[in-house]
């Protein structure tokens, strides 16, 4: 996997994926679209530190419903970071520069991440090390940009109409995507919600 990475332009989407939903396929098609996006990588955590345990599918479950709910072939759904031993966020994009030196990442992330990355291990090396796409989420469209992140960087934001350049932009820098929003939420999916399409109960994926 890694060593089809060489010299492409790769989009990150980290999370639980507890359940993989339309949210994140819209997300993936956007990044795909607006930044010149060779492929997304779909990385499946094996437990988010963030979140509890509990209501959490467990791993295996998850990557493979994750699997089968990305219909893209540019969407690769990976569990890469049980195979390289991390758990945070920085850890991962590091060892990942590190196996795949020529190849471009790019972090991907909701407007609402933004508004608490700095509460993250190491939050500013992700910022150092890789370009950062943020994505447009209500209700977070204008106080993630008042975000201590958003602060901290507000000099090395790209403007959204050079968004496709910015994958081999040197890092610090950061985009906000703005364009349409898909309401869906792995939250709202667990409760019952059903209206935007996920790996249900079928799949093993719903606490």
């Amino acid at each position: 996997m890694l060593n089809h990475a060489a010299g492409r332009r790769i989009g990150l989407l980290g999370g639980s994926f507890n359940p993989a939903h339309d949210g994140h396929r819209f997300i993936s098609q956007l990044a795909l679209e607006h930044l010149g996006l060779d492929e997304v990588w779909w990385m499946v955590a094996p437990q988010n530190p963030l979140k509890p345990v509990a209501g959490m599918a467990p791993f295996k479950e998850r990557l493979a419903a994750a699997r089968r709910f990305a219909t893209s072939s540019a969407i690769v759904v990976t569990g890469i970071e049980q195979e390289l031993g991390t758990r945070y966020t920085a850890d991962t994009i590091k060892r990942l520069q590190t196996r795949a030196p020529s190849a471009r990442f790019v972090w991907l992330m909701g407007a609402d991440n933004l508004s608490t990355v700095h509460r993250w291990r190491h939050w500013q090396s992700i910022f150092e090390r890789v370009p950062v796409a943020v994505f447009d989420r209500s209700p977070y469209s204008f106080s993630c940009l008042a975000s201590r992140a958003a602060v901290r960087y507000r000099r090395h934001r790209l403007p959204a109409w050079r968004a496709k350049s910015l994958a081999v932009q040197a890092p610090p820098v950061w985009t906000f995507v703005l364009g349409p929003r898909h309401p869906a939420s792995a939250t709202a999916i667990r409760q019952g919600d059903r209206r935007f399409g996920f790996a249900g109960q079928d799949d093993g994926t719903t606490s």
